[in-house]
């Protein structure tokens, strides 16, 4: 529960009508919009540089992948259970510094000649940790700073801050491995975390944390408090299933799909950059439709028929040859519809599972989700890495799509699928510590 004067303090703040004119949250945003954009750089940059100039494998580029989304798997439940007892401001601002210096190292091993293989390995893994300790934080923060009957419209904006990040991180990662250097490329994410911190760190109002007891619980016996809470949550439970399912499927086809462009359809860092950028676009235009499409239609008529339909474009994509005319625009329209029902999903679920959660276990839950939902992606790498090599890019890329669309038809076999138009209550009929009334 909240402190009492945690609750003061919220309460001679509240947060106003309008999410824009909330200082705060306007930071939170800025932050949260370098923070995207430098990660989602690195994500192609490191990748690119590997296949590119040190002409890695598939094998290779699946180990990279994997490598650096392991911290999801190791870190994710001690991460839940840490920053449900501080506060996410803090944990933001450390982890923008760590990753600031992690990339400004890999920029001067790199102009030095030092920036080979191991040495991706070792960037990738500490960004991708760090990265874990952001997302857990950002998402908890929303809950502390807004409102329940705003959290559709606060995880709306800081959704498309992250689409923005998907336009522009990708399309300059391509463009500065291919122009310039990995090293200027590795620097420029350095920099957007730095930003992220200093927008941050001038959040002001105090946030409404859990009281710490003289003798905390074991770290083990909080894990194992979110992980009951979830479980025992249908909606929760599906949620971890189809995002796993997803997860995996996606991270053995990304995997694919990183080689299947520039040595299938024989396109450029720079073409490969603004192809993957046209996701951004789609996530956009499916953050404003997340703030409306749920309360009309019913949020679980959204999730399955935008999941099917986000996940379901890349199976056009093995259809592509390098002579045609329509290669480019179809891979740009493919990833702007994925872009789009993805970016619906992710909203939707996120305002169902905080509307759900109590406010003291919402890091908890996040990192649950994440750590069910995203755990098997290291897995799913190295799967996309050996299928490459044993069956072909093409017939690769097929079947780990096809797999994909597990997750839509998860969704729509469960509960999930029958929620309607306003959010559910809290699990257990706990008080929101965020309403007039508390």
């Amino acid at each position: 529960m909240p402190s009492a004067s945690s609750a003061v303090s919220d309460s001679s703040r509240p947060v106003p009508s309008s999410l824009w004119r909330d200082g705060d949250f306007r930071r939170l945003w800025v932050g949260q919009t370098a923070s995207q954009l430098g990660e989602h750089a690195c994500l192609l940059v490191l990748p690119l540089f590997a296949v590119l100039t040190l002409d890695a494998g598939a094998g290779q580029l699946g180990v990279l992948r994997a490598v650096g989304q392991a911290p999801i798997l190791l870190l994710s439940l001690f991460v839940g259970a840490w920053v449900d007892r501080w506060r996410t401001r803090t944990v933001m601002v450390l982890t923008d510094v760590g990753r600031t210096l992690a990339l400004g190292v890999a920029a001067l091993a790199g102009l030095l000649g030092w920036l080979g293989l191991p040495a991706l390995l070792v960037v990738a893994f500490t960004v991708g940790g760090l990265s874990v300790f952001f997302d857990v934080a950002y998402q908890a923060s929303v809950v502390r700073l807004v409102k329940r009957d705003q959290l559709v419209r606060g995880n709306s904006a800081l959704e498309g801050s992250r689409s923005a990040a998907q336009i522009g991180g990708p399309a300059l990662g391509g463009a500065l491995v291919s122009l310039l250097s990995a090293p200027i490329a590795a620097a420029s994410g350095a920099l957007f975390f730095a930003l992220s911190f200093l927008s941050i760190r001038r959040i002001r109002r105090r946030e409404s944390v859990p009281e710490r007891s003289e003798r905390p619980p074991r770290i083990w016996r909080r894990i194992h408090e979110g992980l009951r809470f979830v479980v025992s949550d249908t909606s929760l439970r599906t949620v971890c299933l189809a995002s796993a399912a997803f997860q995996f499927s996606f991270a053995a086809m990304m995997t694919v799909y990183l080689l299947f462009l520039p040595r299938e359809l024989h396109l450029s860092g720079t073409a490969v950059g603004l192809s993957l950028a046209a996701t951004g676009p789609g996530a956009l235009l499916g953050s404003l439709l997340a703030a409306r499409l749920p309360s009309r239609f019913g949020h679980g008529t959204v999730l399955v028929s935008a999941a099917a339909l986000g996940d379901g474009a890349f199976l056009c994509v093995p259809a592509l040859h390098r002579s045609s005319v329509v290669t480019v625009p179809a891979l740009l329209a493919v990833n702007f519809v994925f872009g789009t029902g993805g970016q619906l999903v992710t909203v939707t679920v996120m305002a169902v599972r905080q509307a759900v959660t109590p406010d003291g276990m919402q890091g908890r839950a996040a990192a649950t989700i994440t750590f069910v939902g995203m755990g098997l992606t290291p897995l799913g790498s190295l799967l996309g890495g050996f299928l490459a090599e044993e069956w072909g890019l093409r017939t690769s890329l097929l079947v780990t799509a096809a797999g994909m669309m597990l997750s839509p038809v998860l969704m729509a076999l469960s509960p999930l699928a029958r929620l309607g138009r306003a959010l559910p209550a809290l699990a257990g009929g706990a008080a929101d510590p965020r309403s007039p009334e508390c």
